[in-house]
């Protein structure tokens, strides 16, 4: 049996990203759960590396080989964690670029945990009134939790809201899972049958 492929999309810009970071805790909680059933192959893409590609994409309609390969790994993905810190009450542009520079039926049908960061916690029902809406539209099954990380959660070890945080990680990397492990195998490319006369021809000079 193949291995399972969970690739994360992590929109932050800042180096290091309070995006990226929740952007890993996501992935290591969903890799964990996925491990006690199946081999996880994971990604993680970092889209402030390829803000020029995609611009670029926007502009011309075709993607630079790297931009191609994020592409792919996303469209192939079994399962796929979306992260993006939250700029005036919505995703962040770069976030939203990416999505737009993706082919039309990528995520349909694909599990998708989507996750964001902020600044304050009023922000985070842009989840609901942002990001659900638009995996929606792009026919992805969306996990009931959304993880939203303001600056207050990154706290001691021993902060209540921190284990907030990580409660509503491990819930929601685990619907993650559970829908990764219970969707249907793609189904393999069948092999072109050529004819024996057809392979012989080929054969003779």
């Amino acid at each position: 049996m193949k291995p399972l492929k969970l690739v994360a999309v992590s929109a932050g810009l800042s180096l290091p990203s309070s995006t990226r970071l929740l952007a890993d805790r996501l992935t290591e909680a969903a890799r964990a759960r996925l491990t006690e059933d199946r081999e996880v192959e994971v990604r993680v893409v970092e889209l402030r590396e390829l803000a020029g590609d995609i611009a670029a994409n926007l502009v011309t309609g075709f993607p630079s080989p790297a931009l191609d390969e994020a592409q792919r790994a996303a469209g192939e993905a079994d399962g796929l964690i979306a992260v993006t810190p939250i700029f005036t009450a919505s995703y962040s542009g770069l976030f939203k670029s990416f999505v737009d520079v993706l082919p039309n039926t990528a995520l349909a049908g694909k599990p998708v945990l989507i996750a964001a960061t902020g600044g304050t916690a009023r922000h985070s029902l842009a989840l609901e009134h942002a990001m659900r809406p638009l995996f929606g539209y792009l026919r992805a099954v969306v996990v009931p939790t959304a993880v939203y990380a303001a600056s207050e959660d990154w706290g001691s070890a021993g902060d209540e809201r921190t284990e907030g945080l990580a409660s509503r990680v491990a819930r929601a990397a685990g619907e993650l899972a559970d829908l990764m492990l219970r969707r249907p195998p793609a189904a393999e490319p069948a092999e072109e049958f050529i004819p024996f006369e057809q392979q012989l021809a080929a054969l003779r000079p």
